[in-house]
C-alpha cells in the first residue's frame, strides 16, 4: 500500500496568512473554541499561583529538625509552579487571550485550595492534595484539548508530567517522616533486624 502524499497549497496557506495577520500565532487551521481554552488556561495559571503562594509559605513556616531537607523541596516545587504559570500566561497570550493574574478572585478561579497546614507532614499532605487535584484537572485539559489545540495540549502534558513528578517527591517525604514528623519507625526496625 502506498504512503498518501502530503499535499498543501502553500500559495492559499500564504493568502490566509497575510489576510489574517493580526491574529498572530491563531490560524485558520485551530480547531478549539479560543475562549473556552483560554478560560481553562486561566483557571491553570491561579491554580499554579495558588500553589507557588502555597509552597512558598511552607517553605518559610517548615519548622523542626527534618525542615530543612523538606523545605528545600518546598523552595524547588514553588520554583517549578512559577514556571508552569508563566508557561501558561504565554500560552494564554499567544492565543490572543489576557492572562488573569489579579490577586481577587484568585481562590474561585484555581482548582486547588490554599491551606497553610500546622506541622510539616501537613504542609506536605496539603500539597500532595493539591498536587493530586492538578494532575486530575491536568488530565482532563488534556483530553479536552484532543487534537484541536496540540501547542495547548503538549504544554499540559509537559506540566502534568511535573506536578505527577511533584506528587512522587511529597508522597516519598510522607513516607520518610512518617505520621508524626519522625522518621518511620519501619525502616529504623528492619536495619536494626538486619543488624
Amino acid at each position: 500500500m502506498a504512503a498518501k502524499p502530503f499535499v498543501s497549497d502553500i500559495k492559499a496557506i500564504r493568502e490566509r496568512a497575510r489576510e489574517h495577520i493580526r491574529k498572530g500565532a491563531v490560524t485558520e487551521g485551530y480547531k478549539a473554541d479560543r475562549g473556552t481554552v483560554i478560560k481553562i488556561l486561566n483557571e491553570a495559571l491561579a491554580t499554579e499561583l495558588v500553589c507557588v503562594l502555597r509552597y512558598k509559605y511552607h517553605y518559610y513556616m517548615a519548622s523542626g529538625i527534618h525542615s530543612k531537607g523538606v523545605a528545600a523541596e518546598f523552595l524547588e516545587h514553588a520554583n517549578e509552579e512559577q514556571t508552569h504559570a508563566d508557561q501558561i500566561a504565554q500560552r494564554i497570550t499567544q492565543l490572543d487571550g489576557k492572562p488573569n493574574l489579579s490577586p481577587e478572585g484568585l481562590l474561585s478561579r484555581s482548582h486547588s485550595e490554599y491551606v497553610e497546614g500546622h506541622d510539616v507532614v501537613e504542609m506536605i499532605e496539603e500539597d500532595l492534595v493539591a498536587e493530586r487535584i492538578a494532575i486530575d484537572s491536568y488530565r482532563e485539559i488534556i483530553q479536552y484539548l484532543g487534537n484541536d489545540d496540540p501547542t495547548t495540549r503538549r504544554m499540559m502534558e509537559e506540566i502534568l508530567a511535573k506536578e505527577e513528578e511533584h506528587a512522587e517527591d511529597l508522597g516519598t517525604l510522607l513516607e520518610q517522616l512518617g505520621q508524626k514528623g519522625e522518621p518511620n519507625a519501619e525502616p529504623l526496625k528492619k536495619a536494626k533486624a538486619h543488624a
